[in-house]
């Protein structure tokens, strides 16, 4: 990865620039090549193949060869994030999808593969179709017509993890997110300080960094109680 980024940057030179300019407007600019190869490297687990990702200002276009219900596709749709919010009880994302289509790979008659044939499948609110899927993520909230919200915090190993929490409580009390956008070579994230202001961050700090630090620093005291 780090070599793959010291290329990029090395290639692109005036990404250092922009990468100042952004951080002095609290943005952080995410060049697309960067998801194209997360997206390569994400290829080789084979959930998903043929993946493209292009910018389609504000939102991003997103292709990929898919199993569904058995059944290979090309699925393809334009991602529009609508909302983030990010506290220490939820990390929730909602998107919005347009242009949905869905094509078959290769030849089936499986039921999902009449579905595209006939062309009984509403694409136009591809969230009521997530609804009817088989082992849905834990972190779906909601699917509903071409909107469905995800919050990564109902994820067991985030959501139940102890330490995982603390840190997520006080980064959020610090900074946060506040939108999502692309141009042509970017996902831009924009970042809100301070949203519940400065004693509700010094509180997450006091409760979530110093005070478990002294406590620990009490029981190696000669004499503490364990």
């Amino acid at each position: 990865m780090l070599r793959a980024a010291a290329g990029y940057v090395r290639d692109n030179p005036a990404e250092i620039g922009r990468a100042f300019r952004s951080a002095m407007g609290l943005r952080m600019g995410v060049p697309l090549d960067a998801l194209r190869w997360l997206a390569a490297e994400a290829e080789e687990s084979g959930k998903a193949t043929d993946v493209v990702i292009e910018s389609r200002p504000p939102g991003i276009r997103m292709a990929a060869t898919v199993d569904l219900m058995r059944t290979t596709v090309r699925a393809s749709a334009v991602v529009f994030v609508e909302r983030v919010l990010l506290t220490s009880e939820e990390l929730r994302i909602e998107v919005r999808l347009e242009n949905v289509t869905l094509d078959l790979a290769e030849e089936s008659t499986s039921p999902v593969a009449m579905l595209i044939k006939s062309g009984a499948l509403d694409l136009s609110k591809p969230g009521n179709l997530v609804q009817h899927m088989a082992d849905l993520p834990p972190v779906l909230v909601e699917a509903r017509d071409n909107r469905i919200v995800l919050d990564l915090m109902r994820h067991p190993k985030l959501g139940r993890n102890r330490r995982v929490r603390q840190a997520v409580s006080v980064l959020t009390s610090l900074v946060t997110v506040h939108g999502m956008e692309t141009d042509e070579q970017h996902l831009d994230v924009t970042f809100r300080a301070l949203p519940q202001g400065v004693f509700s961050a010094a509180r997450q700090v006091r409760a979530n960094l110093i005070g478990p630090s002294l406590r620990r620093v009490r029981l190696l005291m000669p004499g503490a109680r364990p």
